[in-house]
């Protein structure tokens, strides 16, 4: 028999109405059964179905299908709420509709619900007093239940987190004991918009619950270290370094050089201070720990490093000096930067030593970026920083005279805070006297800029009142100088006060530098202060002054950096459309960059639509964001973003897009993305452009510096190793972006560049020698091919012309004196045809065979190995050394190694491709009683007191005057002749 389908569910309505209970009871569950598909109907009497169950007459039974029924009712029309009320009144009646599969989206659904609520309680829980309802805490206690029995461990840890539910994360590592979900835990709560009370007080949680990290169980190293840099709290890192001293001493290395790569320099310094004498046997130890932790080592290990291994194209930087006008300020500052960022790190000055007439064509303030640009290629080589700059540093005893020289000295100022941006010291003391001293407001900016870099995060409050004075003098050029060193001083401080006192200022003066410079301190004041910064967001985003709401906009930015804030990021994509300043709009669309730099495949696609603006900044905007979120990815979503804007109708969009292809394509290779060779080729033709405007060239000049950045030996990260952000990246990058408004910034990118380099020391702090194995094919890591000189062309001889009557009799001839001759000829051929055999050649040219490219390769110590070629890294189990931690925690197989680029690239693993990323690895000699090889590190130069340095006058600050002494290390030997050779001409 067919059962009859239902038309209406008037009937079973009708009987309701009914005073008998089992009607009422029938009607009821057959209208469960309806509801899918007459809702609408149903809904009508919802008041009567609710009556229902608030009947207390009724059994419990039929009151709980009521309460299910007008749940089912209210889910269909929208009120998930009333829903979620009514399915935690059903009892028994939801939990057996829960096993039904017909009604699995509604089931979770409200259980989503369910859960949501449980959240918002627990969160609102102490501020309203509300309690929860036993119902819905027994829901949750069984989803928690029915988690942990399925083994979906991270989904009870992910809930157990917003609900505030701790007790559930020590159940859980108490059943399993796998680290690996205090790090899932830990990372979830880094990386997502918590508060920073509440994510201080996880962190606190999770910290002793984490084993001690040994030699035989180190997995869980760098996320220790990124939860020590990120709670900043000395005396807890001191408590675990001294408990591993002295038995596991090589982790206690370890996790100090980790440190030292993503911590604040206060949080260092205050452990180098606790750290404990010692003892005889442990004195030694806690000696190098306090080195390790003082950042000197790291940066003489990784200059080192750059200059050993120096790749920088030369002819690409000579294509370039030829192609651009030395004469015109804009280009001379172009070649400059490009120059300064190939070389950064190196200590290379030899494209400067051998174009020393260009160098004299730089006036006024190109003359200032040109010194600055020392500071860049010497950036770490704090042993000679004095030494080097000593010739353009002013004089202590009177302002130069000489016409010119305080642009040379004011970036000389400048130079010395970059070379010694990672770690003051007396550099800081020796700015600071020199920016009261002066009374010239260019010395005065460069030394300001010198002391923010110095002293970035220092917050000295005696340097904070120097540039305060400074500011204060009201000298436009010195005094956005001084904005910007205040804030960086300040860094990450969120002092009210400092800050009510800076927004005062910049509404007083009339100086539009002053209060860009003074916009960007307060940005730098809050950065990763998160909810601490709303009220002075709010503020600025409300000013008249589309300058103060730039500032704002940055403040934000840096305040919610690397945490993806989804309110943050809807403000700014509303600012991005709706502000009726272009700078602020532009921005905007930047600064998303800096918020979503962790997961850089979100970037392309929040950025598309804006990337096809009609407006121009706008446009110019999704590129730079496009730029510093995917730096170093060679993503092509983005590259595919930004080839179409090469050839955007507004330069400054051409401009933007040349430097973030620079930025995304930087150390990779030909074989690993597409993108790189037509790149390189699109920057050789705009750069060698006459005809293009000048902005481009510029952004082609910078693009071709970011790609080869560091020798080649560089990326760009604005994230650590252990996973925290990195402050230095980000704040260099925040400045570079304001090269927009003075050119001199764009220096700042070199804080942003980070060594790829695999560096590995016994337990001596030694470099020892050894090999490890990269298993991929070498040309998808390999450095780019060296560039090939133009061909020379010879002029093509010109063809005679030929009437054609001339032509015609001509040929005649040739044809008739040719006949003749063949018919003389016949007789004597044929003879000749039947005499002598003919002779056929069997050889065959030897098939060309095409060499097979090797799937591994061998690397040696000091070797650079990118951040992706870290996944495939391994250590040959018979070697004698082998690491005390993981080398990454991304491990990739070699067969994966085709395609693994692309498809990293694709899916934005930021954090994979950061985290636990090579760097400086302590070593553990399986094989100690053997006599080891060590490489021999070049020794520091002679000390900054040297005469040689000293004596030199002043004067020498005037290049255009006189040679321009780059380096003052005399005691180096002269470089051999170039080898004789013989120029193939015929080629």
């Amino acid at each position: 028999m067919v059962v009859r389908a239902h038309s209406s569910a008037a009937g079973a309505l009708a009987l309701l109405s009914e005073p008998d209970i089992v009607f009422k009871q029938h009607a009821l569950k057959a209208l469960n059964q309806l509801v899918p598909q007459f809702w609408a109907e149903i809904s009508e009497h919802i008041a009567l179905i609710e009556s229902l169950y608030e009947f207390e007459e009724l059994p419990k039974e039929v009151r709980d299908i009521a309460a299910l029924l007008a749940s089912k009712v209210y889910y269909y029309l929208g009120e998930y709420d009333e829903a979620l009320s009514f399915a935690l009144g059903a009892g028994n009646a939801f939990q057996a509709e829960a096993r039904t599969y017909d009604a699995k989206e509604y089931v979770e659904t409200v259980v989503s619900k369910a859960i949501d609520r449980y959240i918002h309680l627990c969160s609102g829980e102490a501020s309203s007093g509300s309690k929860i309802e036993a119902r819905l805490q027994f829901i949750i206690e069984a989803i928690f239940q029915r988690c942990i029995d399925e083994g979906e461990y991270k989904q009870a840890i992910g809930i157990a987190l917003e609900s505030r539910r701790l007790d559930i994360i020590t159940q859980i590592y108490n059943l399993t004991g796998d680290v690996s979900l205090l790090c899932y835990a830990m990372e979830i709560v880094l990386d997502t918009s918590f508060s920073l009370s509440y994510r201080d007080q996880i962190l606190n949680f999770l910290s002793p619950q984490f084993p001690l990290p040994s030699q035989t169980n180190s997995t869980h190293m760098l996320a220790l270290v990124r939860l020590h840099v990120t709670l900043n709290n000395p005396s807890m890192t001191v408590s675990l370094l001294s408990s591993l001293v002295p038995k596991e001493k090589l982790i206690a290395y370890q996790f100090a050089f980790d440190l030292v790569e993503g911590g604040a320099r206060d949080f260092l310094e205050g452990v180098r201070k606790e750290l404990p004498q010692g003892k005889d046997e442990t004195k030694e130890i806690f000696e190098k720990l306090r080195s390790i932790l003082g950042g000197e080592e790291t940066v003489k290990l990784y200059l080192e490093f750059l200059k050993r291994n120096n790749k920088v194209d030369m002819l690409i930087l000579k294509h370039s000096k030829d192609a651009l006008e030395p004469r015109s300020s804009i280009y001379h500052s172009a070649l400059t930067l490009q120059n300064a960022f190939m070389h950064a790190g190196t200590t290379s000055d030899a494209f400067l030593r051998d174009n020393l007439e260009w160098l004299g064509m730089a006036t006024n303030w190109a003359k200032f970026s040109t010194t600055a640009a020392l500071g860049v290629i010497h950036k770490g080589y704090f042993q000679q920083g004095m030494n080097i700059l000593s010739p353009y540093l002013p004089q202590t005893s009177t302002e130069s005279q000489i016409q010119g020289a305080v642009y040379s000295e004011g970036g000389a100022l400048y130079a010395l805070g970059m070379i010694n941006a990672y770690g003051g010291g007396q550099t800081v003391d020796y700015l600071r006297e020199t920016l009261r001293n002066s009374q010239n407001d260019i010395v005065q900016h460069g030394a300001a800029l010198g002391l923010g870099i110095a002293g970035m995060g220092s917050r000295n409050t005696d340097a904070y009142d120097d540039l305060k004075e400074t500011l204060f003098s009201d000298s436009a050029v010195a005094g956005e100088a001084a904005g910007y060193a205040m804030g960086l001083i300040m860094l990450g401080s969120a002092s009210q006060a400092r800050a009510d006192e800076m927004i005062t200022y910049a509404r007083e003066t009339q100086h539009e530098k002053i209060i860009r410079g003074v916009a960007m301190g307060l940005s730098f004041v809050f950065y990763g202060r998160q909810e601490e910064a709303d009220d002075t967001i709010r503020l600025l985003l409300a000013e008249k002054d589309p300058i103060l709401r730039y500032g704002g906009v940055y403040t934000l930015a840096l305040a919610y950096a690397g945490t993806s804030n989804n309110d943050a990021v809807r403000r700014m994509l509303h600012i991005a459309v709706s502000d009726t300043s272009d700078d602020v709009r532009r921005a905007a669309v930047i600064s998303l960059a800096f918020l979503l730099f962790k997961s850089p495949g979100q970037v392309p696609r929040i950025v598309q639509l804006l990337s096809e603006s009609y407006n121009p900044h706008v446009r110019c905007g999704a590129t730079l964001a496009l730029g510093i979120a995917c730096a170093g990815t060679g993503m092509q979503d983005a590259v595919q973003i930004l080839e179409p804007m090469t050839k955007d109708g507004v330069d400054f969009v051409r401009q933007g897009a040349f430097v973030a292809l620079g930025m995304i394509l930087v150390q990779q290779s030909e074989s690993s993305s597409p993108s790189m060779a037509s790149t390189r080729a699109l920057y050789a033709k705009v750069t060698s452009d006459k005809h293009e405007d000048p902005m481009a060239r510029l952004g082609a000049a910078l693009g071709q510096g970011l790609i080869d950045a560091g020798g080649r030996n560089v990326t760009i990260s604005l994230q650590s190793r252990a996973g925290t952000r990195n402050t230095s990246a980000i704040v260099g990058m925040a400045l570079f972006c304001q090269f927009w408004y003075w050119y001199p910034l764009a220096h700042c990118a070199c804080l942003a560049f980070e060594p790829t380099a695999m560096i590995g020391l016994n337990e001596d702090l030694k470099v020892p020698k050894f090999e490890f194995v990269s298993n991929a094919r070498p040309s998808l890591f390999a450095y780019p091919a060296p560039a090939t000189p133009p061909k020379k062309e010879t002029a093509a001889k010109m063809v005679t012309a030929v009437l054609s009557t001339t032509a015609k009799v001509k040929a005649r001839e040739k044809k008739k004196a040719a006949a003749d001759h063949e018919s003389m000829d016949t007789d004597e051929k044929a003879e000749v045809r039947k005499d002598v055999d003919v002779e056929m050649k069997t050889e065959e040219a030897p098939p060309s065979r095409r060499k097979t490219e090797p799937t591994s390769e061998k690397l040696a110590n000091f070797s650079r190995v990118t951040p992706v070629q870290l996944g495939y890294v391994s250590f040959p189990s018979d070697g004698r050394y082998r690491p005390v931690r993981p080398v990454t925690s991304n491990v990739l197989h070699p067969k994966a190694a085709k395609g693994a680029l692309s498809q990293t690239a694709k899916k934005g693993l930021a954090s994979e491709r950061y985290a636990g990323g090579g760097g400086i690895l302590i070593l553990v000699d399986e094989r100690p009683d053997e006599e080891a090889e060590f490489i021999e590190l070049q020794p520091p130069a002679p000390s900054a007191d040297a005469p040689s340095a000293s004596a030199v006058p002043n004067g020498n600050a005037n290049v255009a005057d006189r040679p321009l002494h780059i380096a003052v290390d005399t005691n180096s030997p002269e470089a051999d002749p170039p080898e004789s050779f013989e120029y193939p001409f015929d080629s």
